[in-house]
């Protein structure tokens, strides 16, 4: 991120971040609701693949592709795809902002895929910041169970599942962030998101058919929700293409990794969940970790 980053650019920033976390909490009010995750990332994605190529259109931006991107593609949309519909599993099962802050471990993914599949070594500052996430990250989920009044076992029976999920759509989405460096980082991003999303939604929508179609809401805020996150998450990648361009800012700068907390917020008021304070202080310590990581990098 740029050090002169302007007022209007933090804050396009911040409300892509609110977006988000918004978009997961209207996806836990879609699944309270009869709507399925593979429903839901249907319709996400597949709105969403519909707006990147209408900017494709727009600006015009040339659609030729290398055979080192034809090759890679399909395999970092294969990623997203698992990514997606573990994240939105996760969000399904556990509170929105622990989906989240578990989710967010993602860097340190992308750091151990680097150093597996290219053999690039983790900067310091990043094997610096592994304990104190991991650290963070074990207060938020409140591992002991003492928080929860459950003891380990029962909370962990109750928690592990979504865990799980969250977890592995990070190890997804940190190898797609490396393949996408390295095997399709020269290639326009709106090119690439349209291509991705676009492959997401098949996947997604062949999953809805081995549960016997796509399963939609049965009341009425099932409805706002599954329109929610639709309209969120389309919204928020139309502005990350069309207006963070113009105002000279990375798509994915540090400042929306803020997202958790806005999650937690919003998840409070609209959906009645809460943390304990504990492991409100360890989501701080993720997120502050994440946005430390993001901002070093620059």
């Amino acid at each position: 991120m740029s050090p002169s980053l302007s007022r209007t650019a933090f804050a396009t920033l911040l409300l892509i971040a609110l977006m988000m976390g918004a978009n997961h909490v209207a996806a836990r009010l879609a699944f309270d609701n009869g709507v399925s995750v593979a429903t839901a990332v249907t319709f996400r994605s597949g709105v969403t693949a519909l707006v990147v190529a209408a900017i494709l259109l727009v600006y015009r931006v040339p659609l030729a592709l290398t055979a080192r991107h034809r090759k890679a593609l399909p395999a970092i949309g294969v990623l997203v795809g698992v990514q997606s519909l573990c994240l939105y599993a996760s969000v399904a099962r556990l509170p929105v902002a622990l989906a989240l802050l578990a989710f967010n471990t993602y860097p340190l993914w992308t750091a151990l895929w680097a150093r597996v599949v290219y053999g690039h070594k983790p900067a310091p500052h990043v094997l610096r910041a592994m304990p104190v996430m991991l650290i963070g990250l074990a207060l938020a989920l409140d591992v002991s169970g003492a928080a929860s009044g459950l003891g380990a076992s029962g909370h962990w029976a109750h928690i592990g599942a979504g865990v799980a999920f969250a977890l592995t759509a990070a190890a997804t989405f940190g190898l797609a962030l490396v393949f996408t460096q390295h095997e399709a980082g020269d290639l326009d991003g709106r090119l690439r998101t349209a291509t991705t999303m676009t492959i997401v939604a098949v996947m997604a929508l062949v999953a809805s058919a081995t549960q016997g179609g796509l399963h939609f809401p049965n009341a009425a805020p099932g409805w706002w929700g599954l329109f929610g996150l639709t309209f969120l998450y389309g919204t928020a990648f139309t502005i990350m293409f069309t207006v963070l361009p113009r105002l000279g800012v990375v798509g994915n700068s540090a400042i929306m990794n803020i997202e958790p907390i806005f999650a937690l917020v919003l998840a409070w008021v609209f959906l009645g969940q809460s943390i304990a304070a504990i492991q409100v202080a360890g989501g701080l310590i993720v997120v502050a970790t994440v946005m430390w990581l993001g901002l070093r990098k620059r």
